[in-house]
C-alpha cells in the first residue's frame, strides 16, 4: 500500500464525519424534528381528506369518521397533527430567516431553535384551548 502523499488532493481531504463524532445540539435535533414532522403531515393530510370525503359522502360515513376523531386515539392523533403542523411551520420560518442571512451566529441559531420548539408547543396548546372553549 502506498504511503499518503500530502501533495495529492485525495490525501489532504478529511474523512467524512458521522453521527458518532457530533455532539447532539438543539439545532441538529430540530432539523431532524422538521423532517419527521414533514412526514407526519402527509399522514395527517390523509386523515383530513378522509374526514372531508366522509362529510361529503353522507351521514353514515361522516358518523364513522366523527366517531374516530372524537375517540381518545383520534384526539391524540389530532393533537399530534396540530403540533407537527405548527412545529413544521415554525421550522420553515426559521429556515427562511436563515435564508435571508439573519440568525446565523451561535446565539441566533440557538434562539431560533428554541423558539421553534417552544412556539410549536405553545401554539398547539393555544389552538386546543380555543377549540375546547368554543364547544
Amino acid at each position: 500500500m502506498a504511503e499518503p502523499n500530502p501533495a495529492r488532493l485525495e490525501d489532504r481531504r478529511p474523512l467524512s464525519p458521522h453521527l458518532m463524532i457530533y455532539r447532539p445540539m438543539l439545532t441538529m435535533m430540530m432539523s431532524i424534528v422538521h423532517r419527521i414532522t414533514g412526514g407526519a403531515l402527509y399522514v395527517g393530510t390523509l386523515l383530513l381528506a378522509w374526514y372531508f370525503i366522509a362529510a361529503a359522502s353522507g351521514p353514515a360515513a361522516f358518523a364513522q369518521a366523527e366517531w374516530f376523531f372524537s375517540s381518545i386515539l383520534g384526539r391524540l392523533i389530532l393533537f399530534g397533527f396540530t403540533w407537527a403542523l405548527f412545529t413544521h411551520l415554525l421550522g420553515g420560518v426559521r429556515h427562511a430567516i436563515w435564508d435571508a442571512g439573519h440568525g446565523m451566529d451561535a446565539k441566533g441559531r440557538e434562539f431560533l431553535a428554541q423558539a421553534t420548539l417552544v412556539g410549536g408547543i405553545v401554539l398547539t396548546i393555544l389552538v386546543w384551548i380555543v377549540a375546547y372553549a368554543a364547544r
